[in-house]
C-alpha cells in the first residue's frame, strides 16, 4: 500500500500498490503491520456500508467524542464521491482545516481519517456505495456533528446539495 500524508496532520491518501498482470491486478486494501509502521490505529470493530440512491447525496460531517472517538478508513466500491474531512482537534496545526479528495470505485483510492476530525461526502455519481471500516463501536450519545455549510469551513462542495438528512442539516455553527 502507498501511504499519502494530507495537508492534514495525521491523515493519510492510501493506494493500492498493483500487482497487474493479464488477469488483472491484485493489491492489499489492509494490512495491520503496514498501519502500525505509519504510525496509524490498526484497530477494526466494525465495517460500515452506506448505499446512496443519488448524485449530489451528502452525509456528513460526523465524529464521536472522547472516549469513543473513532478512526476511519474510507473507500467508494461503487460509484464516486467527494470525500472531507475537518481536523477537529485543538491541539493540532491543522485544526480547524479541511480538505477534499475524490474516491471512486475506479481508482480504488482510501482515506485514512485519526481521531478528531469531522467526516463526511457527497455523491458524486448515482447508484454509490461506500465502506467504512472504523475503531470504535457506533455509541450512541456521544456523535456529533458539523453542519456542511457551516460559515467558519466554508467547504466547496462539487454539486449542489440535493439529498441530506434532516439531522445533518441541522448541526449548529462550530464552536470554537
Amino acid at each position: 500500500m502507498i501511504f499519502t500524508e494530507t495537508a492534514l496532520h495525521g491523515a493519510y491518501i492510501i493506494d493500492p500498490e498493483k500487482r497487474a498482470d493479464p488477469r488483472g491486478f491484485f493489491a492489499r486494501a489492509w494490512c495491520q503491520r503496514e498501519f502500525e509502521e505509519h504510525n496509524l490505529v490498526p484497530r477494526i470493530v466494525q465495517v460500515n456500508l452506506s448505499y446512496n440512491k443519488t448524485e449530489g447525496t451528502l452525509r456528513g460531517m460526523h465524529y464521536q467524542r472522547a472516549p469513543y472517538a473513532e478512526t476511519k478508513l474510507i473507500r467508494c466500491t461503487r460509484g464516486a464521491i467527494y470525500d472531507v474531512i475537518i481536523d477537529l482537534r485543538p491541539e493540532s496545526p491543522t485544526y480547524k482545516q479541511w480538505i477534499g479528495v475524490e474516491l471512486t470505485a475506479d481508482n480504488y483510492r482510501m482515506l485514512f481519517v485519526p481521531e478528531g476530525f469531522a467526516h463526511g461526502f457527497q455523491t458524486l455519481e448515482d447508484s454509490t456505495d461506500v465502506t467504512y471500516q472504523v475503531s470504535e463501536f457506533y455509541t450512541p450519545g456521544v456523535e456529533g456533528g458539523v453542519r456542511y455549510n457551516d460559515p467558519l469551513f466554508s467547504i466547496q462542495w462539487p454539486l449542489e446539495v440535493t439529498v441530506i438528512s434532516d439531522k445533518d442539516r441541522s448541526w449548529p455553527d462550530y464552536e470554537v
